[in-house]
């Protein structure tokens, strides 16, 4: 079985330890994430892993023959030939084996050299090919790239055509294409909307090889890894399950840490005061020696607090009051070239308090929309109507563009800041990624990326009430897109924005758009009631005629007129009525009788996901207890015992994904009786 393994790896660049005396077992079937505060060192570890840096200390062991594909964070390109010819690139290791299978089978026709060994050499060529995929070679390419977002079209256009954010597409495809035995990916979701993010989420979860990667979409790491393992202070440590469980459980850890630093911080200030204050005099000199020694000794063991693991909170200027029409769009419609409508005859009303996410695939408008909403774009037809007292406040990737001159980051925001957040600069800042000697950078120093976050702090420092916002989480990493989020449910104005997050559009949405070339459609309800109606939709629950929505029977079942209520097309919408007051399961509705049973199939539901959780938890601690075994060298260095414990640890990784299966089952049909 393939596997990369760390034994007590260690490295330092200068002084700084970046990695301690780490451990760590990737094989088939692990599904890891590495998460860490930025600049804790995981691109470097990830680089490690990979070969392409060599530690200080310790051992990595590779597996024979085993294949590993990384993908680093970006500055990958690719030019000279066209797109399909470059996917091809990926499958070299087969070229190679098919170069090696014809010599053997000259050497076999000639009568040349040892002929057994040639020939067990051949079938294990063979069945390498087979097993590679490599025969399969140009439907997988086909189909990695088109799940990646790349048109049948794009194939034979020439690499250097495409975008950066493309290139590292090209970059991805490839990784996916070899068939790895082990995949490292840094940051793979940076580059994909949200349709490609999902392609890619299955993808992963159908991977028969391990993974490790560093993402800051949490949905995403939510829906395909097991494990989480995090870097912090050059050490590593493993938390058994997906992510939003690693952060629960890390802040219970933390509330002790977090009281021990509190203790630490106050004893640091009484000495400092005291030194500050008596150091100079010559009567209490030997005690502010006596003192100092002591604060030396504190600060070679401070305690410090993940940047990632701080709650940062700040809020909004008040919005200025606007009426409850907020904005009327009508008959919007825009072409680039006088032929193609990227919109047509748009019809759109934003109330007061709407939190509406733009959907729809890359190029169907979302980002023009935006900007004729913003008054950026005037060059179309139809008319926008602002409501009484609506100011608006517009942020796009174009934002950083604007930023320029010798001010520095700090100078900048505090310029822009409210007097009564003027305290609160440097936390906002920090929440932003700009922490320690950052905030004196000055604007034309700064990266494309970092003067996005300059942009949309700027912009969130601003009494508007209407904020347009194209991608704000482009740049952020999970904390800030968590500080953002709660300022912006907070907010007290109306929010129409688009982005590729899918957990930060779920937590923020009350309403969608949904565009398509041609037509539109608006969904009230949020992100995951959309995503709900789409798959009813894709089923034949319901289906579209003439702008008309159907209710239809599924697989010969009449469906309850609760349900039929919850398909109801939504307000703004072709075909749109009233939406209905029915609900499947009314109090009013039921007997006694029927709630009784309603009450008893509940609990049912609910003993059973208990069941599952508790023999989920069970089987993380032992599989936990099987891959620290692995870092133990009486077993890796014995390949009898390492297989053993390897082959239990899939074993257990095969019932983890089935109990987690099972789990998601019983968890829905739960929430159906929540609902």
């Amino acid at each position: 079985m393939a596997f990369v393994q760390f034994s007590k790896v260690s490295l330092a660049f200068g002084d700084r330890d970046i990695l301690k005396s780490v451990s760590v077992n990737l094989a088939a079937g692990s599904k890891a994430a590495l998460t860490g505060a930025n600049g804790t060192g995981k691109s470097t570890l990830i680089k490690v892993m990979a070969g392409l840096v060599t530690p200080d200390d310790g051992s990595r062991s590779v597996s024979k023959d085993a294949r590993i594909a990384y993908l680093p964070q970006s500055g990958l390109t690719h030019h000279g030939c066209t797109l399909r010819e470059e996917a091809d690139k990926a499958f070299e290791f087969g070229y190679k084996l098919q170069e090696e299978l014809d010599k053997i089978g000259d050497d076999l026709k000639a009568g040349i050299g040892n002929q057994k060994a040639l020939l067990e050499r051949h079938d294990a060529i063979l069945t390498e090919i087979e097993n590679s995929g490599f025969n399969r070679r140009k439907a997988t390419a086909e189909q990695i790239l088109t799940g990646l977002g790349f048109s049948h079209d794009d194939l034979d256009k020439k690499c250097e055509e495409f975008s950066g954010g493309w290139q590292m597409r090209i970059a991805l495809a490839k990784n996916l294409m070899v068939n790895p035995d082990i995949l490292l990916l840094d940051e793979p979701t940076n580059y994909l909307d949200i349709e490609a993010r999902e392609w890619l989420e299955k993808f992963l979860n159908n991977f028969s090889g391990g993974f490790l990667l560093v993402s800051h979409d949490r949905y995403f790491l939510d829906h395909t890894i097991n494990e989480v393992y995090e870097l912090f202070n050059g050490e590593l440590h493993r938390y058994a399950g997906n992510f939003t469980h690693y952060e629960k459980v890390r802040e219970v850890e933390l509330e002790t840490l977090i009281k021990e630093y509190e203790k630490q911080q106050e004893e640091i200030r009484h000495l400092q005061e005291f030194i500050d204050r008596f150091g100079a005099k010559a009567t209490k000199a030997a005690q502010a020696q006596e003192r100092q020694k002591m604060l030396d000794k504190i600060l070679e063991h401070e305690i410090v607090i993940p940047e990632s693991l701080k709650k940062i909170h700040f809020k909004f200027p008040a919005a200025p009051h606007s009426g409850r029409l907020v904005a009327t769009l009508e008959k919007i419609t825009k072409s680039y070239d006088g032929e193609h409508k990227v919109l047509d005859n748009l019809d759109l009303l934003l109330e007061n308090g709407d939190r509406l996410v733009v959907a729809g695939h890359n190029g169907a408008g979302k980002s023009t929309l935006l900007r004729i909403l913003a008054g950026v774009d005037s060059d179309f037809e139809g008319s926008v109507k602002l409501g009484a007292g609506v100011s608006i406040g517009y942020f796009s990737q174009d934002n950083a563009e604007t930023l320029k001159g010798s001010a520095s980051i700090l100078e900048t925001i505090e310029a822009e800041a409210p007097l009564e957040l003027i305290p609160k600069v440097r936390d906002m800042l920090g929440a932003f990624l700009f922490r320690g000697d950052d905030v004196f950078k000055s604007l034309d120093v700064l990266s494309g990326g970092e003067k996005s976050r300059v942009a949309l702090l700027k912009l969130l420092l601003k009494p508007v009430n209407l904020l347009i916002l194209d991608e704000p989480t482009n740049h952020l990493d999970m904390h800030s897109k968590d500080v953002l989020l709660e300022a912006l449910k907070d907010f007290g104005g109306t929010v129409i924005f688009v982005s590729h997050d899918r957990g930060f559009i779920e937590d923020l949405s009350t309403r969608v758009l949904e565009l398509k070339p041609g037509h539109f459609r608006t969904f009230p309800g949020d992100y995951r009631y959309y995503m709900e109606r789409l798959e009813r939709e894709a089923n034949g629950e319901i289906e579209t005629e003439n702008g008309k929505l159907k209710v239809e029977n599924v697989k010969g079942k009449s469906l309850s007129p609760g349900v039929q209520a919850s398909l109801s097309p939504a307000p703004h919408s072709p075909g749109a009525g009233a939406p209905s007051p029915q609900t499947e399961k009314s109090d009013a509705r039921l007997s006694y009788e029927e709630k009784k049973k309603f009450e008893a199939e509940k609990r049912k539901a609910e003993k059973l996901v208990k069941q599952i959780e508790d023999e989920i938890a069970r089987t993380e601690e032992e599989k936990s207890t099987e891959e620290n075994k692995m870092a133990n060298p009486e077993v890796y260095s014995n390949g009898e015992k390492a297989k053993a414990v390897q082959e239990r640890i899939s074993e257990l990784s095969a019932k983890l994904d089935d109990l987690n299966a099972k789990w998601e089952e019983a968890a829905l049909k739960l929430e159906e009786f929540n609902s």
